[in-house]
């Protein structure tokens, strides 16, 4: 039935399957373990106006075959893995043009909590790969980072209020700020190391969040964020500062997102901003 013809001529940019979940072990270069990451994964190709569906099994039957092939030989990252999967899908649909690939993971990684003490928080490792036909292939690594803002608009309005004048730290309201920063890897051995994208992102929040806080600790959270307002417009233009230090000597055409949303704790709506821009335009 898919390789029968279409009624109507008309061509599909995306079809394929979504919220397959399989298990990705994962050693980077310089890493001692192996990371074993369960990926949740969108894959997708084009589909020609003349065809009638695309072979979803085939999507299936590649990306089980791969985790199997690499619970041996673990990936080098979940980017690469992407990448490789993207390209052997246009193996398997010959008459698609382009393949596309997206997949998430939950990942942890060391804190030192106020208390002192150490810690895993949770995060999101997300990945992202784009293949041609004519063998020309994209992958981005990024993360997904949750971290706190507070208000410089209501603490300014506040900063009027007789009371409040001569407050160093006048008091707002917060929110919940999620943040996803995605770079594109050059397909030349150059790595970019997730751990460092989480901190980047952490530093542009008015404070990182933490999953255990004694009452003291969450006082001075709170008071340090009221120290260093945000608005999410701050958080991405400061994301991509971090970037360009970071990052800038990467070939100018490297895609850069940066996607930011605050959560609201007075309005029933979010705040957001973001950027999709190259390195060649943040250096303008």
């Amino acid at each position: 039935m898919q390789a029968g013809p279409s009624h109507s001529k008309f061509k599909l940019t995306r079809v394929g399957v979504t919220g397959v979940k399989k298990l990705v072990h994962v050693k980077r270069p310089q890493a001692k373990n192996v990371i074993s990451l369960v990926a949740k994964m969108d894959l997708f190709v084009d589909l020609p106006a003349f065809q009638k569906g695309s072979h979803m099994s085939r999507n299936l039957e590649l990306v089980s075959e791969i985790t199997d092939k690499h619970m041996k030989t673990p990936v080098q990252d979940l980017e690469t893995f992407c990448a490789n999967t993207a390209e052997r899908l246009l193996e398997k649909h010959e008459y698609a043009t382009r393949s596309e690939i997206k997949a998430e993971a939950d990942y942890f990684l060391e804190r030192t909590y106020p208390s002192g003490y150490k810690g895993f928080e949770p995060y999101k490792l997300v990945a992202e790969a784009r293949a041609k036909k004519n063998g020309e292939t994209k992958k981005l690594i990024g993360v997904k980072v949750i971290g706190m803002t507070a208000c410089p608009c209501a603490m300014e309005i506040i900063r009027k209020i007789g009371e409040y004048k001569n407050k160093i730290v006048p008091p707002t309201h917060n929110q919940r700020n999620i943040t996803t920063v995605m770079i594109e890897v050059p397909r030349n051995n150059i790595t970019i190391d997730a751990n460092d994208l989480i901190d980047l992102s952490e530093e542009a929040f008015s404070s990182p969040t933490y999953s255990i806080l004694k009452r003291g600790e969450e006082g001075q959270i709170v008071y340090n964020a009221h120290k260093n307002p945000k608005f999410v417009e701050d958080v991405v233009r400061d994301i991509l500062c971090n970037i360009l230090k970071k990052y800038g000597q990467l070939p100018d055409d490297t895609l850069v997102v940066v996607r930011s949303e605050s959560e609201e704790s007075i309005h029933k709506h979010n705040a957001y901003a973001e950027r999709v821009t190259t390195l060649a335009e943040l250096k303008k």
